[in-house]
């Protein structure tokens, strides 16, 4: 426990202040938080070894609702995360409940002191402190080049190797990047991969889709804001740029920026320094920029839509990524990468892909490339039958309606339709009339943990 490093999330300063001073007597490192809305960025930058999470913010007096959606949403990003859930409203019902949703534990406030240590220690064990098994099997620790070796074998086929070469040659300088190609061609690897090779690897990477935020909240977003600047500006916040600080900020769809957001943004790369909504005053940051977008901005540039010199600054090195359509040679070790992710997942006993349905997926235009492809994948595992007369593991053999659910003359009617969220609740309901409601054996056929699962139920109510 000596070695551990944990998060506190709660609205409370006072809460927060009692728990850190109690805390940092026992544990190595104790980071505090008031919003929870920062939990993405510090789940994504930070590995703790337990949460400990509110289970009411301000929005919500005494259901515990949010408690809920967050404590979903932390185990969405890290499904190994130890999360204790407390709150001053508890009950019984309430806590079975936070059990049932994945929480490791439970806690009334005011707490007693022994008892909080006892459950964050009993969370610590169960974690296994703060080193993690690799794909190999090898334990290692988060930030460790072998990690990330293993992070990067996501980029997978021959056609991607010459992006790769230019990754190694790019990574270690700070030079602005602009990754160009369609959606689902895997430009957030490729930015990851840049930050990951880069000297700031060990500082945040901060991604940022900017063509999901409206014209109101862009500088919020990205710039911060003070307390009061608006309506619902309660604390002073950072913005993504100065949450990237010293590292990398990634920022996706660029091409879908309004004339005004692209001025603001010029501002902000040309001076290097971010200005928050409501305040006057200039705060530097220091951060290595990527962009990505799935539009031709030279065209853009012709017609007066986006404007050249911001373009002339996010492009210093461009990186074209192909379609999936484009190299056909990548279709086949792709789709067997993901087919045995997916066969563990779901526990299926499938081998490979049949030689006449990688003819035929290779033929497929794929126009959502390598996420689609993915996906399709995914669905095929989790359709397809897993005993194959005469074979001891099956290959998915005619799953081509399983595969194409569009844009293909094979498409099954049937299946058409139906869509993934579908398949896995059928899946569940099977299993649990196979095993009679059977948590442990519905878990353990589908290759879920009890935690998964019942989020699951949960979710499609069950």
């Amino acid at each position: 426990m000596q070695d551990a490093k944990l998060l506190l999330v709660d609205d409370d300063p006072d809460v927060l202040l009692a728990a850190r001073l109690l805390l940092k007597r026992h544990v190595a490192s104790v980071d505090i938080e008031k919003n929870p809305e920062k939990l993405p960025f510090l789940l994504n930058n930070n590995r703790y070894d337990a949460i400990v999470l509110d289970m009411n913010f301000q929005r919500d007096v005494s259901s515990g609702r949010e408690g809920f959606a967050w404590l979903d949403r932390i185990l969405d990003i890290d499904p190994k995360a130890r999360v204790i859930l407390f709150t001053a409203y508890g009950d019984v019902e309430m806590a079975v409940r936070a059990i049932k949703a994945g929480a490791v534990d439970f806690v009334l406030k005011p707490w007693q002191n022994d008892k909080f240590l006892e459950t964050i220690r009993g969370a610590i064990s169960k974690a296994g402190g703060s080193q993690q098994v690799d794909d190999t099997g090898k334990t290692d620790s988060p930030s460790s080049p072998a990690k990330k070796a293993v992070k990067q074998t996501s980029i997978i086929g021959s056609a991607m190797r010459p992006i790769l070469d230019t990754v190694e040659q790019v990574a270690p300088t700070d030079a602005n990047v602009l990754i160009l190609g369609e959606n689902g061609t895997g430009k957030d690897l490729v930015a990851r991969a840049i930050h990951d090779q880069s000297h700031r690897r060990d500082k945040p990477f901060v991604s940022v889709d900017v063509g999901a935020l409206t014209e109101s909240l862009f500088e919020s977003e990205v710039f911060g804001h003070v307390k009061g600047a608006f309506t619902d500006a309660r604390d002073d916040r950072a913005g993504r740029f100065e949450e990237a600080n010293g590292g990398t900020i990634f920022l996706d769809e660029i091409g879908n920026l309004s004339p005004a957001q692209q001025a603001r943004l010029l501002t902000v790369l040309q001076q290097r320094q971010v200005t928050r909504v409501g305040s006057n005053k200039a705060r530097p940051i220091d951060v290595r920029l990527i962009c990505a977008t799935n539009a031709d901005l030279n065209e853009r540039v012709a017609e007066r839509a986006f404007r050249q010199d911001l373009l002339y600054r996010i492009n210093t090195i461009e990186l074209h990524l192909p379609a999936l359509r484009e190299r056909p040679s990548d279709i086949g070790p792709l789709a067997e990468h993901f087919l045995k992710k997916y066969a563990k997942q779901y526990n299926r006993s499938i081998s490979g892909l049949s030689p006449a349905l990688l003819a035929e997926m290779k033929q497929y235009r794929w126009p959502g490339n390598v996420r689609e492809l993915q996906h399709a994948v995914e669905r095929a595992v989790i359709l397809a039958k897993p005993d194959v007369p005469g074979a001891t593991q099956g290959t998915l053999l005619e799953p081509t309606n399983f595969i194409f659910k569009n844009g293909s003359t094979a498409v099954s009617p049937v299946n058409e339709t139906l869509q993934l969220e579908d398949m896995e609740r059928q899946l569940i309901q099977q299993a649990m009339q196979k095993h009679r409601g059977s948590i442990t054996d519905v878990a353990r056929e589908l290759g879920l943990s009890r935690q998964a699962l019942y989020r699951r139920l949960e979710k499609f109510g069950l």
